[in-house]
This record gives C-alpha cells, sequence and structure tokens, in this order.
C-alpha cells in the first residue's frame, strides 16, 4: 500500500491576510504552516520532506507541490501509484458546525458576529473545506485524483500517530498540545492495542491554546510568533526560577481533569498592554535584556505548571509506563526533562515530527493503519534529499571560481580530516547523506565546532549564525558517551534534541562552549546504526581530542531554512564566516579574494 501524506493550503496567506490581517509578524496565525509532505509505503516512511528546504522560504503554509514531488520521484512513484493521499486536518461538517455555534453564543455586538460568520465562512469553502482541499490538491498538481482517496486526518490525531509510529508503536499514554488544530489546543488520553481513547476532561478549547499565549508573550519581547519562542526558552536560563508568577494568577485557570483556560486578548495592543501591566513593562523596558529575562522566566514557569498540571490529571487516570508528548509544545525541551523527572513515568517519547512538520507523517501512517513500525526498521530522521557525487561536483565547479576542494579518498580519512580541522577551532559545515526532517539539524546538514574553546558561541552567533548572542548550541554526542558527559535522569538517549540534561561538573570546564548559562545542555545522541558518518567523526575528535562531544546547529543563518543541496550549502557556506566545508567526501575552502571573508 502506498500512501501519501501532505499538509499546506494555496490560499492559507491570501485569506489569512486579508480576513484576519495575517500578515508579517502576525504569520503565526496561519495554519498548514510547516508545509510538507512525506511518503509511505508497505508500512514504512521511505521519503519525508518540508517543502521550505526546496522552496527556500521559511515556515512557508504553501501547497508543498515540490515536496509531493520529491517524495514521488525519489521512491519512483506515480501519482496514479497511490493508494492514498492523507491531510492533516479535518474540518468536518461538525466543526463547521461548531465553529458557527462558537461564534453566535460569544459576547459580541451583533454586526461583529455577522463579521465573524462572513470571514469564517469564505475561509471554510475557500480553503478548510473538503471540496476546497480536494481543489487545491488537482489545481496544484494537474492531476485529478479520484476524491475517495483523499483522507483527511484530524490534526492531533496525525500529530498523535506521528509521535506513536516513530516510538515503535506499543501501548502508551498521549499528551498532543499546539497552537490549535481544528477546535481545541490540547488533548491527552491512551493508545492501547492500536486504539485511542481520548479523556474529553482533559481536552482545552484553542481559544485557551498554551502555545498561542507563549506565541504573545514571544511577539511582546519583540520576536517573531511560532518561530522564535525558544528564544524564550533560551533567555530564561538567564534568571533564577520565579518564587510568584502572576501570570498563573491573572492569565491561567486550573480545572479539574487537566483543563484550563488562558485569558489573552487576540488584538496585540491589547495584550501587549496587559502584559505591561502584568510584568510592569513599556515599550523602552521591552528592550532592556534583564527585563526579557524576568518576563521569559514567568513565560517558561507558566508552560511548565501547565504541563505539569496535566500530566498530574493524565497520571491520575492512565497506569502506562510511557508517555507520547506531541504538537508544537513538545519542542520545549527545558519543560520535556521537568515533565518526565517529576512524574511517574518511566519514559517519555517526543518524535523528530513533534511539530507540525511531523503531521504529513502521522496523516500518511494513521491512514495506512499501522499500529507498529517494521520490526526491522530503523527509526531514522534522514529521509530527505542526497546528492550523489556527480551533483556536488557540479555544484563546486559552479562556484570553482570562489572555492576550491580536497576530495578524501574514503569515509574514516573524512572523519579523521574534519576532526583535526575542529580540533584547531575552526568552524565546519557539515553535509552528508539524506537531508533530516523536522526543525531540527541532527547531523546531516549542521554546522559543527568545539565545544573545548569558551567563546565558541559567540563566534558562531556573531560571526556565522547572525542571531542573538544569547542563544545557547547544542552538544551531539556517542550515546554510549552521554551518561559520563551529562545527567540522563531517566533517559538513556535523547536523538533528536528534545530534552535537556546537566552537564555533570567534572565535564562544565571542559565543554564550556556546550554549557548553557545554567550548566545544562540541550544534548543529541548519536550512535553507528542512525547516523554512521556523524558517530565516526564524534569518535576521532574524541580520540584526537579527549573532549566526548561537538556543538551542533542548524546549516543555515537567521531567517533562513536549513540547508538542502550542495548550492545551498555553497551560498550559506560563502556568506558566513565558516571556516571549512565538509561535503560527502570533499572538503571545500574558500580562494583568497573576493569570495573570501576575513
Amino acid at each position: 500500500m502506498i500512501v501519501l501524506g501532505y499538509n499546506g493550503f494555496t490560499r492559507g496567506a491570501e485569506l489569512f491576510g486579508r480576513l484576519y490581517g495575517a500578515t508579517g509578524v502576525g504569520r503565526n496565525l496561519l495554519v498548514g504552516h510547516d508545509a510538507a509532505a512525506a511518503l509511505v509505503i508497505d508500512g514504512e516512511v521511505v521519503a519525508a520532506v518540508e517543502e521550505e528546504r526546496l522552496s527556500r522560504v521559511k515556515k512557508t503554509s504553501d501547497f508543498p507541490a515540490q515536496a509531493i514531488r520529491w517524495c514521488l520521484d525519489s521512491a519512483g512513484v506515480d501519482l496514479d501509484q497511490v493508494d492514498v493521499f492523507a491531510f492533516p486536518w479535518r474540518f468536518s461538517s461538525a466543526v463547521a458546525e461548531e465553529m458557527i455555534a462558537k461564534i453566535c453564543d460569544a459576547e459580541l455586538p451583533v454586526a461583529a458576529k455577522f463579521d465573524s460568520l462572513r470571514r469564517t465562512g469564505e475561509l471554510y469553502t475557500g480553503m478548510l473545506a473538503r471540496d476546497a482541499v480536494y481543489s487545491d490538491f488537482v489545481q496544484r498538481t494537474g492531476y485529478r485524483l479520484d476524491p475517495n482517496k483523499l483522507a483527511l486526518v484530524p490534526h492531533h490525531l496525525a500529530h498523535l500517530m506521528c509521535g506513536a509510529y516513530l516510538a515503535g508503536g506499543g501501548d502508551a499514554a498521549f499528551l498532543v498540545s499546539d497552537g490549535r488544530a481544528e477546535t481545541l489546543s490540547a488533548v491527552m488520553g491512551e493508545l492501547r492495542d492500536g486504539v485511542v481513547k481520548r479523556f474529553d476532561e482533559g481536552t482545552v478549547d484553542m481559544a485557551s491554546s498554551l502555545g498561542v499565549a507563549y506565541g504573545r508573550i514571544t511577539r511582546y519581547l519583540g520576536f517573531v510568533p511560532n518561530n522564535d519562542e525558544y528564544k524564550v526558552m533560551g533567555l530564561a536560563a538567564y534568571g533564577p526560577p520565579p518564587q510568584h508568577n502572576p501570570l498563573l494568577e491573572r492569565v491561567v485557570r486550573l480545572h479539574e481533569g487537566g483543563s484550563y483556560t488562558i485569558s489573552v486578548p487576540p488584538d496585540v495592543q491589547e495584550y501587549c498592554a496587559l502584559f505591561d501591566g502584568i510584568f510592569g513593562g513599556d515599550s523602552e523596558k521591552r528592550e532592556e535584556f534583564d527585563f526579557r529575562v524576568k518576563v521569559a522566566g514567568l513565560a517558561q514557569h507558566m508552560v511548565e505548571a501547565v504541563t505539569a498540571h496535566q500530566l498530574r490529571a493524565l497520571t491520575a487516570v492512565s497506569g502506562l509506563d510511557t508517555l507520547l508528548f506531541e504538537g508544537g509544545l513538545a519542542l520545549n525541551c527545558v519543560a520535556n526533562t521537568k515533565m518526565l523527572e517529576r512524574s511517574s513515568f518511566t519514559d517519555m517519547e517526543v518524535s523528530f515530527g513533534a511539530s507540525d512538520p511531523g503531521v504529513a507523517i502521522g496523516a500518511a501512517v494513521y491512514t495506512a493503519g499501522l499500529r507498529n513500525r517494521p520490526a526491522d526498521a530503523v527509526t531514522t530522521p534522514y529521509l530527505g534529499p542526497s546528492y550523489g557525487e556527480g551533483r556536488i561536483l557540479d555544484a563546486l565547479e559552479a562556484y570553482g571560481d570562489r572555492v576550491e576542494w580536497q576530495r578524501e579518498p574514503d569515509a574514516a580519512s573524512v572523519a579523521g580530516r574534519t576532526a583535526e580541522l575542529l580540533a584547531e577551532k575552526n568552524v565546519v559545515g557539515w553535509f552528508q547523506g539524506r537531508a533530516e526532517f523536522g526543525p531540527r539539524a541532527l547531523g546531516s546538514r549542521s554546522i559543527l565546532a568545539s565545544p573545548a574553546f569558551p567563546d565558541i558561541k559567540d563566534i558562531i552567533n556573531l560571526r556565522v549564525k547572525h542571531r542573538e548572542p544569547f542563544r545557547p548550541f547544542a552538544p551531539v554526542v556517542l550515546e554510549s558517551e552521554a551518561p559520563r558527559v551529562f545527567e540522563m535522569g531517566k533517559k538513556t538517549s535523547s536523538p533528536y534534541m528534545t530534552f535537556v540534561f546537566p552537564v555533570r561538573k567534572e565535564y562544565q570546564e571542559r565543554i564550556p562552549g556546550a554549557c548553557h548559562v545554567d550548566g545544562t545542555a540541550r544534548v543529541q545522541t548519536v550512535d553507528e546504526r542512525q547516523n554512521p558518518e556523524l558517530a565516526a567523526l564524534l569518535g576521532a575528535f574524541t580520540a584526537l581530542t579527549d573532549v566526548p562531544c561537538l556543538l551542533n546547529t542548524s546549516f543555515n543563518v537567521a531567517g533562513e531554512p536549513i540547508v538542502c543541496s550542495p548550492r545551498d550549502a555553497l551560498d550559506c557556506f560563502l556568506a558566513t564566516e565558516i571556516d571549512y566545508l565538509v561535503i560527502d567526501r570533499f572538503v571545500v575552502t574558500k580562494r583568497e579574494g573576493p569570495g573570501k571573508m576575513t
């Protein structure tokens, strides 16, 4: 059976912009962001890529035409051969009726209700309804599929199925929490014997979305919502944990069963005024580092308090040992670790597709009727495009007036030579194999450096990534070495940078570049089966330097998607002060002259 999952709407940006003013920073309101496609053949995910990697438009919500075409071409499959097309949104008639009822029951003037109904109706008929989804596919692909082959999967169910499949199946309690699905923002329940049971008392309406509230504080601090929340999470570590949190008194109300209500007005000026009153701020204070740290700490504490409330309710009704956590909130790796360590769960899984790229995978595996992965399948995020030596040489020759290169004879030589470069305080662009799927660079399209140098974070932030100096970097370490360097708690591995761990005291001075201001690190563990090239490099680097890990950050600059192709990598390499580019077996340097940065 062949199933294609995809996420994205052609008219999303147009309709949300015209009807709701969702332009510029306000584009966080769009549904369908992180557009992507994934292909499942006979029970296995064989290809997946985000549209942004190919279109080069960061966090695009557009119909993923290029991603669909690449997935099919990579597997040698035609559209005629696809059995089901799975889409991770299901705005059914019942959902539409609920949307209408909420508008009619709202405390609004009659004229405002009619205006809201008009806009919602245009959005529904032009984008969200089944007929609109079908027409979008036909118009963008030129392929008139059988309407019976189009399967609409509820958004939160797609999130859950992505996490369940990538965790290997099996029984688990689950929590899905994000900005919004069709009408909800959070659900919890159990997955037993492949059957999903949702605990209705733990559901949260999208009007009380924790993700949206965190995003509004993100914007209040001058960052981009639905994009820069990790900056707020990173800032929070610069201050002590709050002793008192006014957000939990004036914004959040916790209820029985794990639900809650959050009261933040949707209008930017209104919620900025609300937050000024809560935090004692104004437009000038919002620019001050200490004020930002205070607000970020309160926002982070709010997330941790609310998710702890959800887990208390979940553990009270579920006796299962494992927790699946998916949705955009699952990218808050600081909260994830605290959730696990303070709960009765023995393990917690957060997939590499936890945020909206993963719903393309989730919709596909759900529609394919999969309960578990094939027994011999390796759970891998490396599902995107790869490039043969011919394509790489073509790209290098196209930039031949600006770069020069040397081909290493084999993989061991690549690892050894790269380890030598990294030991000398060089910053290296690392481009190997298939591109990783999801928002994290996991060692296929990465920028690497040695964490042994105290100033390495400043060098990368300012001279390479062109971003704020307070941003931390993730260490990547062999899974077998991780417990020696980090206090892993209940976790034995963390392959997708979704958990934060304290750096053991004896290593904090040895890897200062990997330590955040609070002595923690967002760790990625690697083993030879999942990523043999990166594992070999780590082994060679450790043998050479006795430093057990490397810094790993995404191969891009601020505002750009992670690189995908050799040409993308060369463009980024030449536009930054990255010292070397290692692309497959080629070690690339910049020629002296205009192309050489000083």
